[in-house]
């Protein structure tokens, strides 16, 4: 008799990023400790209830047929795109650093674009799936995908959300290419790219000075460029084995958000090179198993769904760490894994049970 059973080296890595990452985010939060006077047990407990409530949506997620998900795959993006506007209901949406992200309810808050990911990949992949390999008219394929993108470029904008509108748009292009786009598909969308750049640059003012600051991030290095700075100290501080758990003093007093965007250079700074190449590796063993998960898939949905959520996760981890390194501009966007933030704790392994579940129907042993 034949059984169906999930990758297990892909839930491996995954196991092993939120194990790294908890540690990581432990020795982090002591420096939010020492400068709010925030309890350590009440950020724990906040993190371990993410990772709680993200273990129980990837196991009922991996159990359920990933083809359960395709005919509802339009409502699904348009109830996303709706609860990313709730954002900006009086009295339900939240600003934070003059950004406009979240919705608090009873005392809890959430992120919804981060929902708006994971349902663009959905309906990305159900919608390139149904439209024919071949079919290379700008009316069936670019002008429709453009469409998306403009939908989903509208509202995250509007939440001056541009990190997290960079790795929806790179990922949903990704899963466009793989799947059959031609030559001239790819040149357009290229083009369009470097315009829409280009334009949100000289629109949004925050983004000009993040670029500016990323050629030179000397410039202002008690204002703008403060971060960066900081962030490269510690990394640097590191060397190659790190100064041990628990042991930065970045995170103390100098370090902006030591348990959110900057977690990566406290990891750096106590654990090393060596353990930032760990870190690393763990991503990029997680991007090459979910992608040969993509390539035994049995349909074209499946495929590129994997394909979306698997580059969407590590992009965005990269993303992260590349900022930090300063190789990229800053952007805001979380570690996964690792990073505070529960929305996206939750986010990221429901995908990863979306990615088990097209497992479990490519793999079967006896």
């Amino acid at each position: 008799m034949h059984r169906r059973h999930v990758d297990r080296i892909f839930l491996i890595i995954t196991v092993s990023l939120l194990l790294i990452g908890f540690l990581i985010f432990s020795s982090a939060s002591l420096g939010l400790l020492a400068r709010t006077g925030a309890q350590y047990s009440t950020l724990a407990v906040k993190q371990l209830f993410s990772v709680g409530l993200g273990i129980i949506a990837m196991l009922a997620l991996a159990r359920i047929p990933y083809r359960t998900w395709r005919p509802w795959a339009l409502h699904i993006f348009i109830a996303a795109l709706i609860l990313s506007l709730l954002v900006f209901v009086p009295g339900l949406g939240f600003t934070y650093n003059g950004a406009r992200r979240w919705i608090v309810v009873g005392g809890f808050s959430l992120q919804p674009s981060e929902f708006l990911k994971y349902a663009s990949i959905i309906f990305t992949a159900a919608w390139l799936a149904s439209t024919p390999r071949l079919e290379h008219r700008y009316t069936k394929r670019l002008i429709p995908f453009l469409g998306i993108i403009g939908a989903i470029t509208a509202v995250l904008l509007l939440q001056r959300d541009s990190g997290t509108l960079l790795v929806i748009v790179a990922s949903l292009t990704a899963m466009y290419v793989v799947a059959g786009a031609p030559w001239r598909d790819v040149g357009i969308l290229a083009v369009v790219g470097v315009v829409g750049a280009t334009l949100l640059v000289l629109w949004r003012p925050y983004i000009l000075q993040r670029f500016l600051t990323f050629l030179d991030p000397s410039s202002d290095p008690l204002g703008a460029g403060y971060q960066l700075q900081q962030s490269l100290i510690a990394i640097g501080s590191g060397s190659w084995l790190g100064r041990g758990f628990g042991q930065s003093i970045q995170k103390f007093n100098f370090l902006p958000e030591p348990i959110g965007d900057s977690i990566f250079s406290v990891a750096a700074e106590e654990f090393g090179f060596l353990g930032g190449l760990l870190l690393l590796s763990l991503f990029a063993l997680f991007a090459y198993r979910g992608l040969s998960i993509a390539m035994r898939s049995r349909d074209i949905f499946g495929g590129l769904l994997v394909v979306g959520i698997v580059i969407i996760i590590v992009l965005q981890s990269f993303v992260n760490i590349g900022s930090m390194l300063g190789v990229l501009p800053l952007t805001g966007v979380p570690l996964l894994f690792i990073s505070n933030g529960g929305t996206a704790m939750v986010g990221a392994l429901a995908g990863v049970g979306l990615v088990l579940s097209v497992s479990r129907a490519a793999q079967r042993t006896r």
